[in-house]
């Protein structure tokens, strides 16, 4: 088993932290939407975050990377992730929903219908009872918290190392009356404050791919969760045919990485093995983009509109289409110019979009999944 203090950590601040909130995003964590909240930023905070940001990928590209580049994100993972969500959450909230992840869908199914599914499919997995006392890892503005709350009746404390986000998430648990059954945490999820054996399920949606080394924060989850408690986790990893040794496969993981605000991805056989390190019996692991849908995972961000199942869906996939696509670099731009929104929001809508593509060609070409299924068991003993 390996501990996550075997791994070097950033050291945590939350002071700094919450006062950079504050000076970033002042009064945009009461907006009602992303979109009217990206326009209430700072200017100065904001540049701050962008610098911080891209200096680990600006001019750094798959010809040129080297060891040293990823062990540079890799140090400060924690800060890295966190300026990525300051910078992104609201183009998320604005383009995706309030649930930061992918899903499979089904014909007749609506993106949002299919979105709560995929989150009801890992609490049915994992076993989520009324009344149980649950930790989502990396619980972003709290969308998926407040569903599966909704769809088990347990209790969520959601861990976020981003201010932001847990004001976001606070604000909409309190405007659905779930305050009762959710909470949220500030904290790193590789150096939990949590007791051991607090929680009788954990899960993480597509979040602790954010981790330097999954077998640090798979063994942080492995120690806050009880004996015989499960823990269930959407992980996005390469699969075993990439080639760190090809330029192209390269090309597109690095597109993935610094779209998506991501240190350090790795391969299925490594997530694999990381769970076994951790401690965990592994009941099941599945990649779950290979089973037989009718429609493809990546519909919605490739803008293949002949997917679509409902006209509501038109709205969420004509912004990912390369014309959409195009029309928010241009009008971010516009935005930038007369001062509405801070200089940086068209360089991070562009590398969302350049992670877009990263992950449509990681799917097209069987290099890339967003879903890769793991349910693992804490021993009794």
């Amino acid at each position: 088993m390996v501990s996550a203090n075997q791994i070097a950590l950033e050291k945590e601040d939350h002071k700094r932290d919450a006062e950079f909130m504050k000076a970033m995003h002042g009064k945009s964590t009461e907006a009602k939407g992303g979109f009217a909240a990206m326009l209430s930023k700072d200017t100065e905070a904001n540049k701050v975050a962008v610098d911080e940001y891209f200096k680990h990928f600006d001019n750094k590209n798959a010809e040129n990377e080297t060891d040293a580049d990823r062990e540079a994100r890799t140090k400060e993972y924690a800060t890295l992730t966190r300026h990525y969500y300051n910078l992104a959450t609201d183009l998320y909230e604005y383009g995706w929903g309030q649930s930061f992840h992918f899903c499979r869908y089904s014909l007749g199914e609506s993106f949002y219908q299919a979105i709560a599914r995929h989150e009801h499919y890992l609490a049915m997995k994992i076993g989520i009872q009324a009344g149980d006392k649950v930790l989502d890892v990396g619980c972003g503005i709290g969308g998926p918290a407040r569903e599966i709350a909704k769809f088990t009746d347990c209790h969520i404390t959601g861990l976020n190392n981003n201010d932001y986000q847990i004001e976001r998430a606070t604000r909409y648990a309190v405007k659905e009356g779930l305050s009762g059954q959710l909470k949220y945490v500030k904290g790193d999820f590789m150096q939990m404050s949590f007791p051991d054996n607090s929680f009788d399920a954990v899960y993480a949606i597509e979040a602790t791919v954010h981790a330097p080394k999954l077998v640090g924060v798979y063994s942080e989850i492995y120690r806050v969760l009880k004996p015989g408690g499960k823990f269930g986790v959407y992980e996005w990893l390469m699969t075993d045919k990439y080639d760190n040794n090809n330029l192209e496969h390269r090309d597109i993981r690095l597109a993935i990485e610094e779209g998506d605000g991501i240190s350090n991805m790795v391969t299925i056989s490594e997530g694999i093995q990381a769970m076994k390190d951790a401690g965990f019996n592994l009941l099941h692991h599945e990649d779950l983009a290979k089973r037989d849908d009718p429609i493809p995972w990546y519909w919605g961000i490739a803008g293949e509109t002949k997917y679509m199942q409902s006209y509501f869906d038109l709205f969420t996939v004509l912004r990912m289409t390369k014309a959409g696509r195009r029309a928010v670099h241009v009008f971010t731009g516009f935005l930038e110019m007369v001062g509405l929104a801070p200089k940086g929001t068209k360089k991070t809508a562009d590398a969302l979009a350049k992670g877009a593509d990263g992950l449509v060609a990681g799917a097209k070409k069987d290099l890339f999944t967003p879903m890769y299924l793991m349910i693992g068991q804490k021993p009794l003993n």
